[in-house]
């Protein structure tokens, strides 16, 4: 029996089904909605089921029908995707999908400019990016939602694979007239009688707090934020110090102030941040050429 329906309608179907509505489908997928809309009336009638109860002004939901094609539907696009994969690391190919997940703490300094770059020597890839926390980060690749991340190796799982790409040591951010922005090197020792904004993100919070503990001191934490881009705007502002890894290309917060960078010394210990993966995952040439392309880049940044 031939297939007389398609992996974009599938596509569209499942996006639906997960939104609750076509105008939602219509902007995770930036389509329009009367292309989802028909898309998903053609399925219907191929497949000759109704899939949604359309509710009139609360969007639709899945019917039992709907609900039990919708999770066949994302098995077959799922191995749709594999089948590209496979194709691409028999043909030694570059192409087809790839979903990368990034630690926001320092997605919108690298991978922008690194998913311009990576398009540009292999156009027939098509990437998608997303910024996670790093318990998300696990959580993605463990679901199949992402294929790679760009993280620190901070406590990793036991079923995942860290692929170091460079070092970061901890440096602290202070505002210009901050009593210690003009020293040399700073210790948590200098840092602890002053205030403290903390980047309070799941993981990131207790690695930086770790430098403390183990000198035996407590920070005095003033403001926390769970939003980089906040976290040096306060301290500009003098809201007090902070500390990080991934050093910001401009030396101006987000709403123009001054910053300026002391690097920590003692025991604080680097992060070396790299690619997280499941086993396995740069068997594929498009995985692997993007393992070697950031890692190209990022040698490059740390050179200038």
């Amino acid at each position: 029996m031939p297939l007389r329906f398609t992996l974009r309608q599938l596509e569209y179907f499942v996006a639906a089904g997960e939104s609750g509505s076509i105008a939602a489908a219509s902007q995770k997928l930036n389509l329009s909605s009367p292309s989802i809309s028909a898309a998903i009336s053609q399925l219907e009638s191929e497949l000759g089921v109704s899939l949604f109860v359309r509710q009139h002004a609360h969007g639709l939901r899945l019917n039992e029908a709907g609900r039990t094609l919708s999770l066949q539907a994302q098995t077959v696009l799922s191995e749709a995707t594999e089948l590209i994969r496979l194709a691409a690391t028999v043909s030694g190919t570059v192409q087809g999908p790839l979903r990368v997940g990034c630690l926001v703490t320092f997605a919108q300094i690298v991978l922008p400019s690194l998913r311009r770059s990576f398009e540009a020597r292999f156009p027939e890839v098509r990437m998608s990016q997303v910024e996670l926390t790093q318990s998300d980060i696990f959580a993605g690749l463990r679901r199949g939602e992402i294929d790679l991340a760009l993280s620190y190796d901070m406590t990793l799982p036991t079923d995942m694979e860290f692929h170091p790409i460079c070092e970061l040591a901890p440096f602290v951010l202070l505002s210009p007239d901050h009593p210690l922005a003009l020293r040399d090197s700073l210790t948590v020792r200098d840092l602890a009688p002053h205030p403290m904004v903390l980047l309070d993100l799941p993981m990131s919070a207790d690695y930086f707090l770790s430098f403390f503990t183990r000198a035996d001191l407590r920070p005095m934490i003033s403001e926390r934020t769970r939003d980089m881009a906040v976290m040096r705007s306060l301290v500009a502002n003098g809201f007090g110090y902070s500390i990080a890894n991934f050093r910001p290309r401009s030396t101006s917060a987000p709403d123009g102030k001054p910053l300026s960078f002391v690097p920590l010394v003692g025991d604080v210990s680097p992060m070396a941040m790299g690619m997280l993966s499941l086993p396995g995952a740069l068997n594929s040439r498009t995985n692997a050429a993007f393992f070697e392309h950031a890692s190209r880049e990022m040698a490059h940044e740390d050179a200038t």
